[in-house]
């Protein structure tokens, strides 16, 4: 009985450490918010979060950028828009204007400071067709359903958790609607993303490109994107790794 015992004890020690580990979340989530578990990592480096100052708006308005942006997207009076990680308010108050008081915008942000300064600007502005959310960097947290156009300008190369937050954004699209990312052709911790891993990106959450342009008064380019077929299942979600050759049905 006591070699039996003895047998026995370590392939009980064992079992519990297998249960235990079990109950573990694995090596790569650890750390990650809760709303990323499940959904693969990025396989690129990300541009650290850059300041949400609007000094620069008379040299945006000088070179046409909104204007462009804005027909570009076919923007009109009474669409729904939501402007994501809209900092000081540049694009939300040209959009305010664009969909005029029968439009609504939702400019939304992460940073409590640019929530709170872009809240005091649409205060003093009295644009009554904008309202405000906070978000979180891997879920914008949209409402279902709600918007023609999504606008992330300058900003989805900051975004640490890609996969997930364009599925948790993809529900926020209306039947025909856009999402719009304006962004830079160069590496993606330098402030910009290249235009094929941001195909690759998108169309590993089941969107496709309906419409890409290069023009002088981005100093980059617009990309639009429309949903396409099923939303995938986030582990069927392959992430795309552009360096080597690969994407994200790959």
């Amino acid at each position: 009985m006591t070699i039996r015992s003895h047998l026995l004890l370590p392939l009980a020690i064992a079992a519990a450490a297998a249960l235990l580990a079990g109950c573990r979340p694995s090596p790569d989530e650890t750390g990650r918010a809760e709303g990323a578990r499940g959904f693969p990592l990025a396989i690129r480096p990300v541009s650290a979060l850059s300041g949400t100052e609007f000094s620069n708006e008379d040299q945006r308005d000088n070179l046409g950028e909104a204007q462009v942006v804005m027909e570009l997207a076919a923007i009109r009076p009474g669409q729904s828009l939501a402007d994501i990680g809209a900092g000081e308010g540049y694009y939300t108050i040209r959009l305010a204007a664009g969909v005029g008081t029968k439009g609504r915008v939702l400019a939304q942000d992460i940073d409590p400071g640019a929530i709170q300064r872009l809240g005091q600007r649409v205060e003093r502005e009295r644009l009554d067709n904008v309202s405000i959310r906070t978000g979180l960097p891997e879920d914008p947290k949209l409402p279902s359903a709600s918007f023609d156009r999504i606008f992330m300008v300058h900003m989805y190369h900051e975004v640490n958790e890609p996969y997930a937050f364009l599925w948790h954004l993809r529900p926020a699209l209306r039947k025909g609607g856009q999402v719009i990312v304006v962004d830079v052709d160069r590496p993606t911790d330098q402030h910009g993303i290249p235009p094929r891993q941001l195909f690759c990106e998108f169309g590993a959450v089941g969107f496709r490109l309906v419409q890409f342009v290069l023009r002088p008064e981005l100093n980059g380019y617009y990309a639009a994107f429309e949903a396409n077929g099923e939303r995938p299942r986030p582990q069927d979600i392959k992430p795309c790794d552009t360096a080597n050759g690969k994407t994200g049905t790959q």
